[in-house]
C-alpha cells in the first residue's frame, strides 16, 4: 500500500482506544441487562465487533499486524432495534428446511393418518405420492412436533431460523396470506434463533442453538397419536412406486 493512503500511527492509536471506550461499554451494559434479549447489549456487541474490525483493518494496512481476536462482524447481525418500546403485537416468522430422506417412511406414515381418519380405511390416492403425503403429515400435525419428530416421518433437517418481530398494532385477517415473508423490516425484529449444520458443533447441543423448541399435540383427542407406529421395521415399508 502507498504512504498516500497508509493511515497514520495516529488513526491506529485512536483505533484502539475507540476499541477500549467499546469495551467498557460493553461490560457495563452487559452489567446492567435486563434479560437474555437485552438491546442495550447487542448495541454495544455491534459496536464493540465495529470498533475491533476497524482498528484491525488500521493495524495491519499501517504495520501489516493484525489482532488475536476473532469477534463476529457486523454483516450477519441485527440492526438496532427501531421497534416500539412496548409492543402491543408480533409476529413469529419461522423458516424449517428439510429433505425427504426416506420417502418410504413418508408414504407409511401418512397412511396410517388416512386409515385412522376414515372408518371404511384410506383410499391411497393421496398418501400414495410424496407430495400427497407431506400435505396430509403437515395437515395433521403442528410444525413444532414434526420438526421433534421428523425421522418418525422420513424427513432430515436441513436449516431453520425464527424471527420474532414487534408491531404497535396486529394486522387485519387475511392481510398478508398472500405474501407472508414479504416487507419484513429487520429493525423490528426483536430477536432471532437461527439453526445450521455450518455453525461449530457444541452450538448444536446448546437448546437449537440458542431456540427453544415447542412440542405441541396435533390432536387434543390422541386418536391419529395411538395409530402411528414411531418405530417401523423395515417390512412395514411398502416399497414405493417406480413410476410415482
Amino acid at each position: 500500500m502507498s504512504d498516500a493512503v497508509q493511515p497514520t500511527a495516529a488513526e491506529v492509536r485512536a483505533a484502539a482506544e475507540a476499541v477500549k471506550t467499546a469495551l467498557d461499554r460493553h461490560l457495563a451494559a452487559v452489567e446492567r441487562r435486563s434479560g437474555e434479549d437485552d438491546p442495550a447489549v447487542y448495541e454495544a456487541f455491534n459496536q464493540l465487533a465495529g470498533a475491533a474490525e476497524a482498528y484491525d483493518e488500521l493495524l495491519y494496512d499501517r504495520y501489516d499486524e493484525v489482532t488475536p481476536f476473532e469477534i463476529p462482524g457486523t454483516e450477519d447481525a441485527l440492526p438496532p432495534y427501531t421497534g416500539p418500546e412496548e409492543p402491543n403485537a408480533l409476529s413469529v416468522l419461522i423458516r424449517r428446511d428439510y429433505a425427504v430422506a426416506e420417502p418410504q417412511r413418508l408414504l407409511a406414515q401418512a397412511q396410517r393418518v388416512e386409515a385412522a381418519d376414515y372408518d371404511e380405511g384410506a383410499d391411497g390416492e393421496a398418501s400414495g405420492t410424496v407430495h400427497g403425503a407431506l400435505g396430509i403429515l403437515f395437515g395433521e400435525f403442528e410444525p413444532d412436533e414434526i420438526a421433534s419428530r421428523h425421522k418418525e416421518f422420513g424427513l432430515e433437517e436441513g436449516d431453520s431460523t425464527l424471527w420474532v418481530t414487534a408491531a404497535d398494532d396486529q394486522t387485519e385477517p387475511g392481510e398478508w396470506l398472500e405474501a407472508p415473508f414479504e416487507g419484513v423490516d429487520p429493525q423490528q425484529v426483536v430477536c432471532r434463533f437461527d439453526v445450521s449444520t455450518v455453525f461449530d458443533d457444541d452450538l448444536e447441543d446448546e437448546d437449537t442453538a440458542g431456540g427453544t423448541r415447542r412440542r405441541l399435540t396435533a390432536d387434543s383427542d390422541g386418536d391419529v397419536e395411538d395409530e402411528l407406529d414411531t418405530d417401523l421395521d423395515e417390512d412395514d415399508l411398502e416399497p414405493m412406486d417406480a413410476d410415482r
